[in-house]
C-alpha cells in the first residue's frame, strides 16, 4: 500500500501548491505555535485540528521549521499495531532544553519517549548545539537510554565519550559516509518508520531556510528514503520551507534573537519557495514509491 495524498498544514502560506495535496488554511494557529508554544495549545491544535483527521495521513507539510514541533503530536495522532523508528532529517538536534512549553528545537526528547518509538535517528547535524559549549542544554535522558542517536558532521563531539554517551553520537566527514553508514544499519535491520524532513538539513544551493543550514543535498535525502523502502513507512512530514515571521509576541521576538534567525527578504521570498517547491516534490514522488506499514 503506497503513501496517501499529502496534506498542507497552511500556518504561514510557505508552501506552494503540490500535485494532489489537500490544504487545511490555518493562519489562526501561525501565531499561537510558531516557533514556540505552551504545552496546553499544542494539545489544543491535536484535539482540535488533527483528532478529525484519518488516523494514517499522505506526508504532512508544515510550513517553516518553526513549527517542527508539530510533528510530536503527528506522531501521537498515529494508529499502529507494532513500534516504529523516528528518523528526522535536520541540521539541529531538536532536543533542547525549553522550560516554557514546547518549542520547534525541543520537541525530540517528548518524541523519543513515546512508547511507540523503538528509536530516534537525527541525521546531518552540523549544528554548535550539539558541541561542547550548549552539550547541559541537550536532553541526556534519550542519549544515555540508547534512545536516540545524533548523526552529525562538522562538529567536535569528544565531550560524549567523556560523560559514557560515545554510542548515541555518530561522526562523520561528509554527507556521503553519514547516509551509507545509515543504510548499511538500515539494511541489517529494517522497520517500519516515521520520516520527518527539515530542509534546513540541506545546504543553501538545494533551498534556503531561515535557520542555519546543513549540507546534504537533495541526492542524499532520497538515498536515506531508499533506505527505508524495506521496512515501509507510518508516516511522514516535512517542514523547512521560507516565510515571513512577524511575531506578534514580544518574548517570541526576543527568543527568535537569541537563536539568531536571521532575516529573510521579501524580495527573495518568491524565489526562494519556488525552489523549495521542487524540493517538495522530488522528496513527495520518492516517499510515494515507499510502501506503508501498517
Amino acid at each position: 500500500m503506497q503513501l496517501r495524498a499529502p496534506l498542507i498544514l497552511d500556518l504561514d502560506g510557505g508552501v506552494l501548491p503540490l500535485p494532489q495535496a489537500r490544504t487545511l488554511a490555518l493562519q489562526h494557529w501561525h501565531d499561537p505555535l510558531r516557533f514556540a508554544c505552551r504545552n496546553a495549545t499544542l494539545s489544543r491544535f491535536a484535539t482540535e485540528v488533527l483528532r478529525p483527521l484519518p488516523a494514517q495521513l499522505g506526508t504532512v507539510m508544515l510550513g517553516s521549521g518553526d513549527f517542527h514541533h508539530l510533528s510530536l503530536p503527528l506522531l501521537q495522532h498515529l494508529h499502529t499495531r507494532a513500534p516504529f523508528q523516528l528518523v528526522v532529517l535536520d541540521n539541529h538536534p531538536d532536543n533542547m532544553r525549553f522550560p516554557f512549553g514546547m518549542h520547534c528545537g525541543s520537541w525530540v526528547n517528548a518524541a523519543a519517549a513515546l512508547p511507540q518509538v523503538s528509536h530516534v535517528h537525527v541525521l546531518g547535524i552540523t549544528s554548535a548545539d550539539i558541541g561542547l559549549g550548549h552539550a547541559w542544554e541537550n536532553h541526556w535522558r534519550p542519549l544515555l537510554g540508547r534512545r536516540l542517536t545524533y548523526w552529525c558532521m562538522d562538529v567536535d563531539v569528544g565531550w560524549a565519550s567523556r560523560v559514557g554517551m560515545a554510542a548515541a553520537f555518530r561522526h562523520f566527514d561528509h554527507p556521503e559516509a553519514l547516509v551509507a553508514a545509515f543504510a548499511a544499519e538500515q539494511a541489517q535491520a529494517p522497520q517500519p518508520t516515521y520520516l520527518s524532513i527539515d530542509k534546513d538539513v540541506f545546504a543553501e544551493d538545494v533551498a534556503r531556510s531561515n535557520w542555519d543550514q546543513g549540507r546534504f543535498q537533495l541526492e542524499h535525502a532520497l538515498m536515506v528514503i531508499e533506505a527505508l523502502r524495506t521496512g515501509g513507512l507510518v508516516g511522514s512530514d516535512i517542514t523547512g520551507e521560507v516565510s515571513l515571521a512577524n511575531y506578534q509576541s514580544r518574548f517570541k521576538r526576543w527568543l527568535s534573537s537569541l537563536d539568531g534567525q536571521p532575516d529573510v527578504s521579501a524580495d527573495d521570498l518568491p524565489a526562494w519557495q519556488q525552489q523549495h517547491q521542487q524540493v517538495n516534490r522530488e522528496l513527495l514522488a520518492a516517499m510515494a514509491a515507499v510502501p506503508t506499514a501498517c
